[in-house]
């Protein structure tokens, strides 16, 4: 699974397969000068949230159908700053959803590994996402199967504000070549 992750950070960031290693490989666990450390890019996310989503009913079949639903967040840092855990609550119309993310940075190569489960898949994590932010917008990508089919899956992180961001997800069944937005989440932070 490693290799499919590491391939397909090659072919959609465009980076070539072997000098994106040997370039990691002689990254040093702390900055050198002029090189970024995203270990605080999910800082902003830190607290508790309000979110809108907006997720389509079905994925991958031209479908145009959205379903809006309610949901809360509670995000906390873990091991000294190298990642961050959120819970959050869905109030889907078929029924409450509980999910849990685990967000993991990784010095060496600068970028974050996230992590889902959720109660109506439980016992399963997620292929991980693995990715970095630019600026106030961060992409992140997996390999994985979905309904018996080979896709590639994007997350979108858009900061707007300190008290709201955006995170969408795609699908994509074409090699990356095309994307289809299948959820999005709108964060309002509370208190």
């Amino acid at each position: 699974m490693l290799v499919a992750v590491a391939l397909l950070r090659v072919d959609l960031l465009g980076k070539g397969r072997f000098s994106s290693r040997r370039k990691q490989m002689k990254q040093p666990l702390t900055n050198e000068p002029g090189e970024r450390d995203g270990r605080k890019d999910f800082d902003f996310l830190i607290g508790s949230w309000k979110i809108r989503h907006r997720r389509l009913k079905e994925r991958l079949k031209g479908c145009t159908d959205w379903e809006e639903f309610e949901g809360t967040s509670e995000v906390r840092s873990i091991l000294g700053g190298l990642g961050n855990m959120d819970e959050l609550t869905m109030n889907r119309a078929s029924a409450r959803v509980q999910a849990v993310t685990v967000r993991l940075y990784n010095p060496a190569t600068r970028e974050w590994s996230i992590y889902w489960v959720a109660s109506s898949s439980p016992g399963r994590l997620d292929v991980p996402m693995v990715g970095k932010f630019d600026g106030s917008r961060g992409k992140f990508f997996s390999q994985e199967v979905f309904e018996g089919r080979h896709i590639f899956n994007r997350f979108v992180w858009t900061v707007n504000n300190p008290n709201a961001c955006r995170w969408e997800q795609a699908f994509s069944a074409d090699g990356g070549k095309t994307w289809e937005t299948n959820w999005t989440m709108e964060f309002n932070r509370q208190g």
